[in-house]
């Protein structure tokens, strides 16, 4: 074959939607490093590499250099940034430990059990395919790549609202948590910030993220039910194949 001929092999590694997916991890980290004592400097790190999550999946739609790694590193810093700042609100607030333990327990739990269901089952190009036995919030949630989006950076904005919180100037009066929070308590005189956007920012991401919440309650179950579907089909296929065999 001549040499001008012979194509040569894509990095899949350098496609420009899994270049943003490093720097979507690059913020994250830095966040992480400045969490436990600068607010202001974590949010705003925090919420860039959550808003460049949009900018991945359109990069990848534009260019059609959409790909299966690309799609793990998404779901992987997606999953791995929200547990990190949900184990520092464990320890901000912990009288409500075990419901932020419980949230990182079903984010993982019914993402992994979806995607496992969609490879497993083979019934779908991607875990994002909508399907119309799916309940209607499922539907919903996965129609479009706006709502998607939307969905999950209220959710996350409603964690960023309590993480602020946990460094208010009057978080003393907190409904939700009797006394000051551990953050606050180690950082209050450097870094006290005033909690009526906090607050704002709480109230209006609350009912995004019950409806993430809902919507990951929902995972487990319909991908339970493909699963548990898959399996009575191959164990009525072996039947059927010992029966042949037996013939």
């Amino acid at each position: 074959m001549p040499s001008n001929m012979v194509n040569k092999q894509e990095n899949v590694f350098l496609f420009i939607p899994n270049l943003i997916g490093y720097t979507r991890v690059v913020f994250a980290i830095t966040s992480l490093y400045y969490m436990p004592y600068h607010p202001r400097t974590c949010s705003f790190f925090y919420s860039i590499s959550c808003l460049l999550d949009a900018l991945d999946g359109a990069a990848a739609r534009r260019f059609n250099q959409s790909t299966r790694f690309g799609a793990v590193l998404d779901m992987i810093t997606d999953r791995c940034t929200t547990t990190c700042l949900l184990v520092f609100l464990a320890s901000a607030f912990p009288r409500w430990s075990i419901v932020f333990q419980g949230l990182i327990s079903l984010d993982y739990s019914s993402h992994y059990i979806h995607m496992y269901a969609t490879l497993a089952t083979g019934s779908k190009q991607s875990h994002k395919d909508v399907d119309e036995q799916w309940p209607w919030a499922l539907q919903i949630y996965y129609s479009s790549s706006n709502i998607l989006f939307t969905v999950c950076a209220l959710n996350e904005l409603f964690f960023i609202a309590l993480y602020l919180l946990s460094f208010a100037s009057d978080s003393g009066s907190i409904p939700l948590i009797e006394g000051w929070s551990a953050a606050a308590m180690e950082m209050a005189r450097a870094n006290k910030i005033q909690s009526s956007w906090p607050w704002i920012l709480f109230y209006a991401s609350l009912p995004f993220m019950l409806f993430k919440q809902y919507v990951n309650v929902l995972q487990i179950i319909q991908a339970s039910k493909q699963i548990a579907h898959s399996d009575i089909v191959a164990r009525r296929q072996n039947r059927t194949g010992r029966r042949q065999r037996q013939e």
